[in-house]
């Protein structure tokens, strides 16, 4: 019998429940949404816990404790129930990250005994739309990427990923679990490039999370000798055909506040502002 108002490691028997709190917030909550609806509850398959906070007997916030800590519509009180079962536990995630009001109240309960992190980012706005631009016209150039293309993509989403989080993927383990998720985006379908003449990434973006209601764009990239000339635009409006199309009504993306050239593209092709992520790296 649960208390009126307790947390928990929630159970393969849980999923229903957790999926409708999932679905309160379906852009904000498409990359957990999209683990669960393929992996369930189970831990192992899951790649980490789901922790529930009940209240009036009701389960009303989650928190995914994987490779990234991720508090899903999270209320105060909620936030530090999971706080202290993060605490206790001991950290083991690569980042924390989610919506930017519980996120930044769940750093401050854990600084004083996970800190200091590597880097905040304490907002990125996230975007949204659900229709293709009118003054921009897709680059057709830009294709998904074929199974056989690894070769030619894994080293533009190692220079991404590099530049983007400061560390090299391929660092720890030696690039395999990142090569594996590559790989799985590839062969989903979910992998877009423009190449060169030379097989070179001059573009590429991926469709990281997706749920029959919203996707995420994720992993947009210029070749650094590429930049400058206009491919970004029609790039992203290209992977936006694809998305809404193939994957989702509405289309998603996050991105560093600090990153004025991005939004200003984002904005070009539609995107819109409707609240902000933060992430904390480790």
């Amino acid at each position: 019998m649960l208390t009126q108002t307790t947390s928990r490691v929630l159970e393969p028997s849980d999923l229903d429940a957790a999926l409708a709190v999932l679905d309160r917030e379906p852009v904000a909550n498409a990359f957990v949404t999209s683990r669960v609806q393929v992996a369930g509850l189970d831990p192992w398959r899951l790649g980490g816990e789901m922790w529930g906070w009940y209240e009036g007997g009701m389960l009303t916030s989650l928190c995914y404790a994987g490779a990234n800590l991720v508090p899903i519509c999270a209320t105060p009180r909620a936030v530090r129930a999971f706080a202290d079962r993060a605490r206790r536990a001991g950290r083991r995630c690569s980042s924390i990250v989610g919506p930017a009001e519980p996120t930044s109240l769940l750093w401050q309960l854990l600084e004083p005994s996970w800190g200091p992190a590597r880097e905040v980012r304490s907002r990125q706005p996230l975007m949204v739309t659900d229709r293709m631009p009118t003054d921009i016209a897709a680059d057709p150039y830009v294709r998904r990427i074929r199974k056989d293309e690894m070769e030619s993509i894994m080293p533009a989403c190692v220079a991404m990923f590099t530049e983007e989080v400061g560390v090299s993927p391929l660092a720890g383990d030696g690039g395999l679990l990142y090569q594996a998720r590559v790989a799985e985006l590839v062969g989903s379908g979910r992998s877009f490039a423009r190449l060169d003449d030379q097989g070179k990434v001059a573009f590429k973006a991926e469709i990281g999370a997706a749920t029959d209601r919203a996707c995420q764009i994720q992993g947009v990239w210029v070749a650094p000798e590429y930049r400058g000339r206009g491919l970004a635009a029609p790039g992203m409006a290209a992977v936006l055909r694809y998305a809404l199309a193939d994957v989702a009504p509405v289309v998603s993306l996050y991105v560093n506040d600090f990153n004025t050239p991005a939004r200003r593209t984002y904005r070009r092709v539609g995107f819109q502002e409707v609240g902000a992520f933060m992430s904390v790296l480790f």
